[in-house]
């Protein structure tokens, strides 16, 4: 499993580490999404009840959203993993994969890791995926009250992995995926 907040790039190391491994590679983004990323992108627009969300809600109340979000999507997560352990194998990535619910995983064979990266790396990520300065002034506004959010939530993330004592990866030092996974696959060995 590898957990983290948004654009840490979980979903593009856990494709190279399902590769390196044979492994089946899912994010628990496919299971139910919760709002989603506030930007437009060339396939579709916003739509209005994201932009409301992420217009209305202050950070605290949107911390509250997704986690609770994640807290009903627990069931499927650990259902999946569970059958993950039996199969072939699985890569399992996304933000719903909160540190606290992992840890009492009893699942032989499964491991997790959490990518975290700066302030500073996640904005840049964020605005580059949003095409931030081509963005209007109420685009912009969704796009950081979606990052202040991605930086709480890593925050709180990162508390309780510390707290566990759980292994993490940080991805913001320019390494490449290739990089990341080996350092990923060296936690979790």
């Amino acid at each position: 499993m590898i957990g983290g907040t948004s654009n840490t790039g979980k979903s593009t190391v856990a494709g190279e580490v399902a590769d390196r491994l044979a492994f089946e590679h899912r994010s628990t983004d496919l299971l139910a999404r919760h709002p989603g990323r506030p930007w437009r992108t060339p396939e579709r627009e916003v739509p209005p009840h994201v932009a409301e969300h992420y217009a209305t809600l202050g950070v605290d109340e949107l911390i509250d959203s997704v986690l609770g979000h994640y807290e009903r999507l627990w069931p499927r997560i650990e259902e999946l993993v569970r059958a993950g352990a039996d199969g072939p194998g699985l890569v399992l990535e996304g933000s719903a994969l909160w540190p606290e619910r992992v840890a009492t995983l009893d699942v032989p064979h499964t491991a997790a890791v959490w990518l975290t990266a700066d302030e500073s790396v996640v904005r840049a990520r964020i605005r580059a995926g949003g095409r931030y300065d081509e963005a209007s002034h109420g685009e912009r506004a969704l796009m950081d009250k979606f990052l202040a959010r991605s930086v709480r939530y890593q925050e709180l993330m990162v508390a309780a992995v510390d707290r566990l004592a759980l292994p993490r990866v940080d991805v913001g030092n320019g390494g490449s995926v290739s990089e990341t996974a080996d350092a990923v696959l060296a936690q979790l060995s």
